[in-house]
């Protein structure tokens, strides 16, 4: 088994949809709960992860310039990330279509080999 980073992202108005009440962000946790547990129960899932805040910084170049950030040009926002454990990158991408953040049109998860050092 290799390890993959899944990296969600959606639109600032999914965000809000799913987050902007207590209910709505309690709906979406359980929806996203009961894929993390399944992933778990298959043996796919090594961290749950964490979300990650909408604030943040970035430092670009031989500059080091520090701008707001961290996604000044996107239209998307990074909301957290994963490490799952798949046989391979096909298996990992087939695994990804449950996340309850495709859901959202705008909805998607970045599935990215984790390599070794």
């Amino acid at each position: 088994m290799s390890d993959f980073i899944y990296i969600y992202r959606n639109s600032p108005a999914a965000r809000e949809a799913n987050m902007g009440t207590p209910e709505a962000r309690q709906k979406s946790m359980q929806r996203w709960m009961t894929w993390l547990r399944e992933l778990e129960a298959n043996g796919h899932l090594k961290s749950a992860g964490q979300p990650l805040d909408r604030d943040g910084k970035v430092a670009r170049g031989n500059s080091r310039t520090i701008t707001d950030g961290p996604f000044v040009e996107a239209k998307d926002v990074i909301g957290g990330y994963s490490i799952i454990q798949a046989k391979d990158l096909a298996e990992a991408a087939e695994l990804a279509k449950g996340c309850p953040g495709l859901e959202d049109p705008d909805g998607s998860v970045e599935v990215r080999p984790v390599a070794s050092m």
